[in-house]
């Protein structure tokens, strides 16, 4: 893959956000340093890191695919509120391709593992306002 500007900017977007950006938050960021860049040419770019094994693609049901800039084995939380992507490290995930191997005899050797849910931000958002609602009722 032959050097460019572009690549090198989205690469730095990634590298600096470890929040697993869509293309368009990538885009967003990227523009600001090369204000002639298009959607197209970071979309373009992503895909072609892809294919080189550079980024991972996640693909998220309701938000579209987002870019992780690890390609080490983990899987990603996902949140149903906000749309956060958390990293989930390996350690639970090879007990599981452990099992898997065990009672199946499947080696596993890559996987895409998405678990969807609320973050520990929501649940508190949700509880603080759930505490604020029940202290207005006793109030009243």
């Amino acid at each position: 893959m032959k050097y460019s500007r572009q690549r090198e900017s989205i690469l730095n977007s990634l590298n600096e956000k470890l929040d697993h950006p869509t293309a368009e938050m990538v885009y967003n960021c990227v523009k600001k340093e090369q204000p002639n860049i298009s959607l197209g040419t970071v979309y373009r770019n992503l895909n072609q890191l892809v294919e080189q094994g550079v980024l991972r693609r996640i693909a998220t049901p309701a938000s579209g695919d987002r870019f992780d800039i690890r390609t080490d084995p983990h899987a990603h939380l996902l949140c149903t509120r906000c749309g956060k992507v958390l990293d989930l490290e390996d350690d639970l995930i090879s007990e599981l391709d452990r099992n898997v191997m065990r009672t199946t005899g499947f080696l596993v050797n890559d996987r895409q593992l998405l678990l969807s849910g609320i973050c520990a931000d929501c649940l508190a958002a949700q509880q603080v306002r759930l505490t604020e609602e029940t202290e207005d009722q006793q109030a009243v």
